[in-house]
């Protein structure tokens, strides 16, 4: 995971601690988040800081904080999906449907989806041009086809446009 998502990841942990506890009418609860993104806040601010203490270490152990519990069949279904990435474009929905026809549940399809970190605009480009090497399309018909594998519209003319049509 590159740095720029691990910063990511930690600026939207601190948001959510910070709805945590505006939404909580109990100071306790407000004062446990604070102390929690104080606490993430730090340890972003000293991993940053202190480049030559082990960063392999601090980083993996925010990474770990920062991804979501796992149950062994979510773990598996992450496995599966990221595995199909590394060989062929997907867009969500159809990556979604192609692990429910590996027999996972639609849950732990979907959490392996969401949690995969696929760049749903790169895997749009990767299948347009799959498409384009295999057979001829106009502009329009490769945009219908991409939406027919579940792209979005937007993701669907990125792809296409990426390919020069």
């Amino acid at each position: 995971m590159g740095k720029g998502k691990i910063v990511a990841i930690v600026v939207v942990v601190i948001l959510v601690f910070a709805a945590i506890g505006a939404s909580s009418g109990s100071e306790k609860s407000n004062s446990t988040s604070t102390a929690q993104t104080t606490q993430t806040e730090q340890k972003a601010a000293d991993s940053s800081s202190s480049a030559k203490e082990e960063p392999a270490a601090d980083q993996k152990t925010e990474q770990e904080a920062q991804e979501p519990a796992m149950t062994k069949s979510q773990e598996q279904a992450l496995k599966k999906a990221q595995s199909y990435l590394e060989t062929q474009a997907f867009s969500h929905d159809g990556l979604i449907e192609q692990l429910e026809f590996e027999k996972f549940s639609t849950e732990d399809a979907t959490f392996a989806v969401d949690n995969c970190g696929a760049d749903w605009m790169e895997q749009a480009e990767k299948k347009a041009e799959s498409y384009l090497k295999l057979q001829s399309f106009s502009h329009d018909g490769l945009v219908d086809q991409l939406e027919f594998e579940g792209f979005t519209a937007e993701q669907a003319e990125h792809g296409v446009a990426s390919q020069g049509l």
